[in-house]
């Protein structure tokens, strides 16, 4: 239900976005058709957060993201590796519309999209 959230107040907003059910499918999914900007979820089945979040700086060391995490006592430990790790901006749930498009903003205002590897 989040994803659906997120993914309809990205567009109503007049962004391009490309959704995946989860972060295992969400990397095959980037690697296939790289965008400008990531949002994970730390809590997901199948690849967590963390795991997408090194996933991707694997091969995109400069990739903008946005982790978001909430309903669990471990949210803010998950928020914080995930700065570590170089999110970007953190969102708490539940948070305001607002705030996640504020942190696009932000996010796509710092700079350009990370460049694919070379082959």
């Amino acid at each position: 239900m989040m994803r659906d959230v997120v993914t309809t107040a990205l567009k109503l907003a007049g962004h391009i976005v490309s959704a995946a059910a989860n972060g295992a499918d969400g990397v095959k999914q980037f690697r296939y058709e790289p965008a400008d900007l990531v949002i994970t979820d730390m809590v997901m089945p199948g690849r967590d957060g963390i795991e997408t979040v090194i996933a991707l700086r694997k091969d995109y060391k400069d990739l903008p993201i946005i982790a978001m995490s909430g309903l669990s006592s471990h949210s803010p430990t998950y928020l914080e590796l995930a700065e570590r790790l170089g999110a970007r901006r953190t969102l708490a749930k539940p948070f305001p519309v607002s705030d996640l498009l504020k942190a696009v903003d932000a996010v796509i205002a710092e700079g350009p999209p990370a460049e694919p590897p070379e082959s």
